[in-house]
């Protein structure tokens, strides 16, 4: 039975802090506290929360690192106010697709901590055969890559058991690599964990399973089945599935709080811990969207994520087990996004946003048939590198003609035809994706962009849709203590999805209408976006 007094705790471990919130029944926030890499842990010498190797592309992390950070806000949260007595469950979020290798004895340290000390005097170097965690900025796997594709029988038999090509990133290429480079490390360890998994095997007292959601971001998971496929196992290095051990669901209960935290921090014996996941994962459970809903991150690169009842077999995207939901979730990023925007702030708008905006309110929809794409470096999706403007009479009928123009003349237009072009390959690829675009489709918008009303009017002409933005920053951190709470009600035997949960429990201003399409947008749009192909196919087939 609930009670009034309980909450949930949440924990987001990303590239660059360590934060962590306490909500009360009502989901409303009771501490927060947060530890940044860089400044609060200098003497583990990171940028930006991460350490460069030696070798091109390499990236890593000393994962005593984050137990410290560990020790330290939880330290900050009790004195932010947070009774830790009250918790009763706690989930998180981290940063996917790194991996962390279990000696046996850090195991038996793990499973036999010492109230009296800190984690990270305990939970050391030696609990690791890998000191140096590869995290998701490395990439210095394409040979693993290649090699674990080949095996299962090429790309796209890759894409359709596991949902995505081999990235450089993913957890399989970089346990292949281990297992390649350092034989007697990977013989030596004796559990894998993703970052999510390895902090929930420290509130657990044991090692954590790895979860269906973070899990579908390795190259290992069937996620169809929802099962490690033993073709890609084998794909990626020997006796794997005994480190990894069997996974589970994102809304599992995994266990009860280690006695250290019940002694050191006075946790209730009786607080559950909840499956922790990856944090693009984490932010859609914070970002609370239904079916209907598209969520567009218009940050460094733009990112897309919605729900999907049945994986599309896309090359150049993710498609993921999705945390709350039955289905699947897609992901979809775009490199070229806020910095090309900048680009053109500064070229065209005199270095400044309000600039920016009003040169592209001054110009209609549609900008005169005037149309650009603009992938300033080689793009995710589509993946081509150059810019093409169009103007009204341009198209593939003559080769002179779909070249398109060098420049125009005008800076609102160019500034409208960035933004339109942005918007429209969004568009195309998350129709391509599978997301059925309709009456009852919203768009929920977040990132650093999402504060330019402008750019987000754009946004609901060329979905044809209305757009929300929300209250909180921090989806991702706050989607793991909603997960905590509704998973724990779920224990107990609720029966209602996890929407309607959250939904019913968030006051109505957590998510603000702040822009409805103008009523002739699907008549200007539609066919830009076949323009939008035609300008794609041109640059695919001219690259360098």
């Amino acid at each position: 039975m609930q009670s009034e007094n309980e909450t949930y705790l949440g924990f987001d471990l990303s590239t660059q802090k360590l934060k962590a919130v306490l909500l009360n029944t009502r989901l409303e926030n009771v501490a927060h506290a947060e530890v940044k890499f860089d400044s609060d842990l200098p003497e583990f010498r990171t940028s930006g929360g991460v350490n460069a190797g030696a070798a091109k592309n390499e990236f890593y992390v000393q994962p005593v690192m984050w137990v410290k950070a560990l020790d330290m806000v939880l330290d900050r949260l009790v004195v932010q106010g947070g009774d830790l007595s009250t918790v009763m469950a706690v989930s998180g979020s981290a940063q996917q697709h790194g991996s962390l290798y279990w000696s046996r004895s850090g195991l038996q340290t793990l499973r036999n901590l010492d109230a009296d000390k800190f984690l990270h005097t305990q939970i050391d170097d030696s609990a690791f055969t890998v000191h140096r965690t590869p995290i998701w900025m490395d990439g210095t796997t394409g040979e693993q890559c290649e090699q674990m594709e080949e095996a299962v029988g090429g790309r796209d038999k890759m894409v359709e058991i596991t949902g995505s090509k081999c990235y450089e990133r993913f957890t399989g290429p970089q346990i292949r690599k281990v297992f390649q480079q350092r034989p007697d490390v990977y013989r030596n360890t004796e559990r894998i964990s993703l970052v999510s998994s390895f902090l929930a095997s420290i509130f657990l007292g044991d090692v954590a399973p790895i979860d269906f959601s973070d899990g579908s971001g390795m190259n290992l998971l069937d996620i169809r089945q929802r099962a490690w496929s033993d073709v890609c196992l084998t794909a990626c290095a020997p006796n794997l599935d005994a480190k990894l051990g069997t996974p589970v669901r994102a809304d599992s209960v995994i266990g009860s709080i280690g006695q250290f935290f019940v002694q050191r921090y006075n946790f209730n014996t009786g607080c559950k811990v909840v499956a922790f996941t990856g944090d693009n994962l984490s932010a859609l459970a914070g970002m609370t969207i239904g079916q209907d809903w598209l969520a567009l991150s218009l940050g460094t690169s733009d990112t897309l994520m919605m729900k999907l009842n049945e994986p599309p077999n896309l090359q150049e995207g993710h498609v993921l087990v999705h945390p709350t939901e039955d289905g699947f979730m897609g992901l979809l990023c775009f490199r070229n996004g806020s910095l090309v925007r900048d680009i053109f702030k500064r070229a065209e708008a005199n270095d400044n946003w309000e600039n920016f905006s009003e040169l592209l309110d001054s110009t209609p929809r549609g900008n005169f048939g005037n149309m650009a794409l603009h992938f300033i470096s080689k793009e995710i999706i589509p993946p081509v590198k150059g810019s093409l403007r169009w103007n009204k009479t341009s198209s593939l009928e003559s080769s002179e003609s779909a070249r398109g123009v060098l420049k125009y003349s005008a800076p609102q237009t160019e500034i409208r035809a960035l933004v339109e072009g942005q918007m429209l390959t969004r568009k195309a690829f998350a129709t391509e994706m599978g997301f059925s675009f309709g009456e009852n489709t919203r768009i929920l918008a977040t990132g650093g962009a999402s504060a330019n009303r402008s750019i987000l009017q754009v946004c609901s002409d060329v979905f044809n849709a209305p757009v929300y933005i929300q209250q909180t920053t921090e989806a991702a951190l706050v989607g793991a203590a909603y997960r905590a709470k509704y998973v724990l009600e779920k224990s107990r035997g609720l029966q209602r999805s996890y929407y309607d949960y959250v939904t019913q429990l968030l006051p109505e201003h957590s998510v603000t209408r702040v822009c409805d399409p103008a009523q002739d947008s699907s008549d200007i749009y539609d066919g830009m976006l076949e323009r939008q192909r035609q300008m794609v196919g041109y640059l695919k087939e001219h690259q360098d």
